[in-house]
């Protein structure tokens, strides 16, 4: 477990959830379902049951430095890494894998959104915690996917190849937000996930 790590990705701004999610409080840091828990502090006491308090770091914005610090008292300063200027999610990704490797060369590292609701914990979990034993052990990068119910035109998918290593499937394609008709092909096909 000590190689385990994880990056939170908390920069969004939270424009979507207008007016509850403003600017200056974006989702992230609201408690949308009433637990007392915002969305960022349930992500952080879901990972910190498979990763280290010590490894797990947040990637943000100077804007909410000062708001993360608060909500995840638990965190050191130095586990908040600030963006220069938000370029969206592979950069920050990339940001935090550099910072993690310059700590730990081989770390294997999960990158989760602050704000996803999660309803099957303990699968979720699961899942994470194969994927970092797996990852460890083979040089590959590794993504998760749900099957998805319906043909949704603002996320991305996963096409799923016929080739498996260990019971993970490999990956034969990305597409990012398609359009209404070939959502509807992704999902009749059987071999996408979002």
């Amino acid at each position: 477990m000590k190689n385990h790590y994880c990056v939170i990705m908390s920069g969004g701004i939270g424009s979507r959830f207008w007016p509850a999610s403003r600017s200056s409080y974006p989702k992230q840091f609201l408690d949308f379902f009433g637990t007392g828990r915002s969305l960022i502090q349930q992500t952080f006491d879901r990972i910190k049951k498979i990763v280290p308090v010590e490894n797990i770091f947040v990637v943000t914005n100077q804007r909410y430095n000062e708001l993360t610090l608060e909500q995840l008292p638990e965190l050191k300063p130095e586990q908040i890494l600030l963006e220069p200027c938000r370029r969206n999610t592979a950069p920050c990704i990339a940001y935090a894998a550099h910072h993690i490797h310059a700590i730990n060369p081989n770390a294997s590292m999960v990158v989760a959104p602050s704000d996803h609701l999660i309803l099957k914990e303990d699968e979720f979990l699961n899942s994470l915690s194969n994927g970092l034993d797996f990852v460890s052990k083979h040089d590959v990068l590794l993504t998760l996917g749900i099957k998805p119910n319906r043909p949704e035109t603002g996320y991305g998918y996963i096409q799923a190849s016929h080739q498996s290593l260990d019971g993970f499937t490999k990956v034969k394609a990305f597409t990012e937000k398609p359009n209404l008709e070939l959502a509807k092909v992704f999902l009749e096909s059987g071999d996408f996930y979002w």
